[in-house]
């Protein structure tokens, strides 16, 4: 039986029809093709952007990239609101200036923040939340002095004016910038406004800090269990009543010794109280 469309009368009544369904698939073919030509160019703008912001927020010269993500940013906010009883939105709102005073001072300052962003924009937003009794800051493994520069900084945005007591001797060496100086620790301090620079006792022997209860306490030192325990006993000693104190790396698998020496030393009576866990940072409250 010959084809239909092969008849000419056939075509002749069809054709009315073939060319509606052919205007109709040039206008749907014009569509799409400006639909791919715009998403072409948005992605080329995208890939602009993303190389911009990944010069400013990729892994190198820190342990590990700034780029958080959502998920990451919700575990943060329900974590610190357990720790410190804020609400989620005041969490919120402090971790999110912690995360940009981290891009900011990395972006200006001398070497880097040790450890995730994660851990890092915790440690900074949980401190101010816990309303230290005083503005005291001892510091145990001072690093480059970032973190404590912006610790600094998250206090006086609290409204309390820092003093910053850095124990040990700076021997901390970054592959980049070579060893700890004191001269770059203060630059970078400086970064954090006011007279906290100036003020800081750096790389102080610990027999010359006993002159004053601290308000917060961060033991981010040598990260063995003898060595923990001995910062452990030596902070309970030194803490304010009330005082926040922070023990760096609790969670970290690479650091088994920081957890083993906190278990030991709450096991003992001690007057400090664990509150928490934010990212890998342990919190403690002293009585």
């Amino acid at each position: 039986m010959p084809s239909l469309l092969s008849n000419r009368l056939a075509k002749r009544v069809l054709r009315p029809a073939f060319t509606l369904v052919e205007q109709r698939l040039e206008r749907a073919t014009t569509a799409l093709q400006s639909d791919l030509d715009a998403l072409h160019h948005e992605v080329a703008d995208l890939r602009r952007q993303s190389y911009g912001l990944g010069l400013l927020l990729d892994h190198a010269g820190r342990d590990g990239h700034r780029m958080p993500t959502a998920t990451q940013l919700d575990t943060l906010v329900r974590e610190v609101t357990t720790v410190t009883g804020a609400s989620d939105a005041h969490a919120r709102s402090e971790l999110t200036v912690a995360y940009r005073t981290v891009v900011a001072l990395e972006a200006l300052g001398i070497g880097s923040m040790p450890g995730s962003t994660s851990d890092v924009c915790g440690k900074l937003a949980t401190v101010p939340l816990l309303a230290p009794p005083n503005g005291d800051v001892l510091e145990i493994g001072t690093g480059h002095g970032l973190f404590a520069s912006g610790l600094l900084r998250m206090l006086h945005r609290a409204g309390v004016e820092p003093r910053l007591t850095a124990v040990g001797p700076l021997t901390a060496a970054d592959p980049l910038t070579g060893p700890v100086r004191e001269d770059a620790v203060r630059v970078n301090l400086a970064l954090c406004g006011g007279r906290s620079a100036a003020e800081a006792r750096i790389a102080a022997p610990r027999n010359a800090v006993s002159d004053r209860r601290y308000g917060v306490v961060v033991i981010a030192g040598d990260p063995s269990v003898d060595a923990v325990l001995a910062d452990l006993e030596w902070s309970a000693e030194l803490a304010a009543d009330g005082a926040a104190v922070i023990v760096d790396g609790h969670a970290d698998d690479t650091r088994p010794g920081v957890n083993e020496a906190l278990g030991k030393h709450l096991a003992t009576g001690s007057r400090l109280r664990l509150l928490g866990q934010v990212a890998g940072t342990a919190v403690l409250r002293a009585a």
